[in-house]
């Protein structure tokens, strides 16, 4: 998994492998970030070509009223991709999202597996340009583009500026 490494805006929190069950193989925060570890868990690795594939397997508690994963579920999982994705171009970074947009093209169902993959439109001085599709078992779902603001971190008081 060398080139993803730590995109959070925690100091020294790097991605940890998981070594068991449906999941093993694949790394995710070590509890970074509450939101996310919420509505997910996510997951990312290299897929079988090299190129970054994220994961999450929706559960009950990500459905919308018609039984379907809610669209805030996938837009959780999108932003993660974001930064995902562009952590295969810029290994270390710290960032904030600047903008997501999203389309929804599909219905996806809890209980199976979603991927996103994407790539790297532009990466600028102070600007990253992703753009990525999430997928329902290879039925698109959601096609998505971000910007990453690039932030830099005052190791001494932890503050952002």
């Amino acid at each position: 998994m060398e080139g993803i490494l730590d995109t959070t805006t925690t100091a020294g929190v790097k991605l940890a492998p998981v070594t068991d069950g449906e999941w093993n193989g694949w790394l995710r925060w070590p509890g970074t970030d509450p939101f996310e570890d919420h509505a997910g868990p996510f997951y990312v690795r290299y897929d079988a070509g090299g190129t970054i594939e994220c994961g999450f397997r929706p559960e009950a508690k990500n459905r919308n009223g018609g039984g379907n994963v809610h669209g805030g579920a996938l837009l959780t999982f999108a932003d993660f991709a974001l930064f995902m994705i562009a952590s295969a171009v810029l290994p270390e970074f710290h960032g904030v999202t600047a903008t997501l947009n999203a389309e929804f093209v599909g219905a996806a169902r809890p209980g199976r597996l979603l991927t996103a993959r994407g790539d790297v439109v532009k990466a600028g001085r102070s600007l990253i340009f992703v753009r990525g599709t999430i997928d329902d078992e290879g039925d698109a779902v959601m096609s998505f583009s971000g910007v990453i603001k690039k932030i830099n971190k005052d190791r001494i008081g932890g503050t952002i500026t």
